[in-house]
């Protein structure tokens, strides 16, 4: 969700924003963002949990912060919300996984452990004995010339595979080190299930995946939450195991999981079926529940049809909930950075917009979107249900987890190079005076990973908006370090908390480079486009067309 700005002429108000010539809008309120991260993050919240009580606490709160600044409702019925139909799974102690091979003993699996599990089916129970067939990185792409299938009939049977995607600093194959959506966990639960798979277990690998298995675990370990099924093919076992556990698996087919990962790095590799079976009982609660997106906005000025066009903010409001099962220790996963600190910035650009005189031609949407955690499952509702807004979106410019550790003087915009308004960011982020960075890990994949691929995957030019990794009076390796730091004692856990003593300036700062890039698409006449040839083009062409 990362988007755009125009306008040449900008001068910098007292109130410290960049703003496009003749508009004057409040400033941005470093303290208000750190309170609202301080109430987003409290025990009060309880982690802000997807159709939990206090997600659906935080979706009312935000609600009522939009109306107190005068925003319009962009909802349904004239209200705030979206309602967003899903499905809370979460596989109970019941569940068994075992390993039977041809030849030997059978070996059960420890939960949590050695895998986790969720039925993507929906259903109370599905029982899996289907043999076991290792597909590589299970990756169907022509652009690159790749096909880990074969012609290989996968269905009533389970695959075993890679995260990630083939190894390659050839920028024309697979994008090189960056990765693509192949590689991502979610392409290959649904490239599984359309080809008829009946469960997928993909091989964790820190490296690969760029996150250890703990949080794999935290993640997968509790109720996972689905959009209500529409008809798509789903999986009774969308799984990750442990890499030890990936070993031994193969040695009962007497093969070698190095070997087997050399051998996927070639185009002639062909799927291997393991004298080995998945046995599996998956017993699963079954919660139907409507979550919900917050919607509110600024009517643009313009009668034309710039006014039925809109710039959109996004940022998710949910986080992981509880964890009563955590027998020592916090419970709650607070979210603090993430996202309560990307609702800070929505908010604060909520307000400031809400002020700001005279409105643009394009109307200003902002979307605080449910269910990210589980999957972009709030953004990837609204974008499959545009015809639900009031405006359409020409932009998307998102919010996710940005530190409060100090003012950037990096800009991380991965994806805005993209698309035609590149160069308005790149003329923004000089009058900041910030450098734009490329992704300091593209190895990661993080455009796949947050709400603003749910918009750029149907047409919208999307982008997220975070700092860098300098700021100011640090040299670089202090902020690896913070990063680091993060990601290791800190993301998707309940440490993830509130520090009071942090200094939300450089939060303000991105809210502030936000906000100007926001005047400049919505006062531009043209259209913002992704480039020729670029993986959304055809999306954004059939949206243009009305052919989603």
């Amino acid at each position: 969700m990362r988007k755009s700005v125009l306008l040449v002429c900008c001068v910098v108000l007292a109130a410290g924003i960049l703003v496009a010539e003749k508009a004057h809008a409040p400033k941005i309120d470093p303290q208000r963002m750190h309170d609202t991260v301080k109430y987003l993050s409290s025990d009060e919240l309880e982690g802000r949990g997807t159709g939990q009580k206090g997600g659906d606490a935080a979706a009312n709160w935000i609600a009522e912060q939009f109306k107190s600044y005068g925003l319009k409702p962009a909802g349904a019925n004239g209200g705030y919300f979206q309602d967003v139909p899903m499905v809370g799974v979460r596989a109970l102690p019941a569940t068994t996984f075992t390993f039977v091979p041809a030849n030997g003993a059978p070996v059960e699996l420890k939960n949590l452990d050695d895998y986790v599990t969720s039925n993507e089916t929906q259903t109370e129970s599905a029982d899996i004995d289907a043999p076991i067939v290792f597909v590589g990185y299970g990756i169907t792409s022509p652009e690159n010339k790749w096909d880990d299938y074969k012609g290989y009939d996968l269905h009533g049977k389970v695959a075993l595979l890679f995260v990630s995607e083939p190894e390659s600093n050839d920028p024309n194959f697979f994008k090189g080190k960056a990765l693509t959506y192949n590689g991502r966990w979610t392409y290959k639960f649904e490239e599984t299930a359309r080809r008829g798979a009946v469960g997928t277990l993909i091989i964790h690998r820190t490296d690969l995946a760029s996150y250890p298995w703990e949080v794999v675990r935290n993640s997968w370990g509790g109720e996972r939450s689905y959009l209500k099924l529409e008809g798509s093919p789903k999986l009774k076992a969308a799984s990750w195991i442990q890499l030890e556990v990936a070993r031994k698996l193969v040695a009962m087919g007497g093969l070698n999981l190095d070997e087997l990962y050399k051998q996927s790095q070639s185009r002639d590799f062909k799927p291997i079926e393991l004298p080995v079976h998945l046995k599996a009982h998956v017993v699963s609660a079954i919660r139907p529940f409507a979550s919900r997106n917050v919607l509110a906005m600024v009517e643009g000025s313009e009668a034309d049809h710039r006014r039925t066009e809109t710039v959109l903010y996004t940022a998710h409001y949910d986080h992981f909930g509880t964890d009563p099962a955590r027998a020592k220790g916090d419970q709650i996963y607070h979210g603090a950075v993430d996202n309560g600190t990307g609702c800070g910035i929505l908010l604060e650009l909520a307000r400031v917009w809400a002020g700001t005189k005279p409105v643009p031609p394009r109307s200003i949407l902002f979307a605080a979107v449910t269910g990210e955690e589980q999957g972009l499952l709030g953004s990837e509702y609204l974008g499959k249900h545009l015809e639900q807004l009031p405006v359409q979106p020409i932009l998307d410019l998102n919010y996710d987890a940005l530190a409060p550790i100090g003012i950037p003087e990096e800009v991380e915009v991965s994806g805005a190079e993209r698309t035609t308004f590149y160069p308005e960011v790149e003329k923004t982020a000089k009058e900041f005076s910030l450098a734009i960075k490329p992704d300091a890990h593209p190895e990661a994949g993080h455009y796949y990973r947050s709400d603003h691929f749910s918009l750029g995957r149907v047409g919208i030019p999307a982008f997220s908006i975070s700092e860098g990794l300098k700021f100011k009076g640090h040299d670089l390796a202090w902020g690896e370090a913070q990063s680091k730091d993060y990601v290791e004692h800190h993301y998707h856990k309940p440490a993830d908390a509130f520090v009071d003593s942090w200094d939300f300036t450089g939060d303000a700062k991105m809210a502030e480079f936000g906000y100007a890039l926001g005047q400049a698409a919505a006062t531009q006449t043209g259209e913002i486009k992704w480039l020729p040839g670029d993986e959304f083009e055809s999306a954004q062409k059939k949206l243009a067309a009305g052919q989603r």
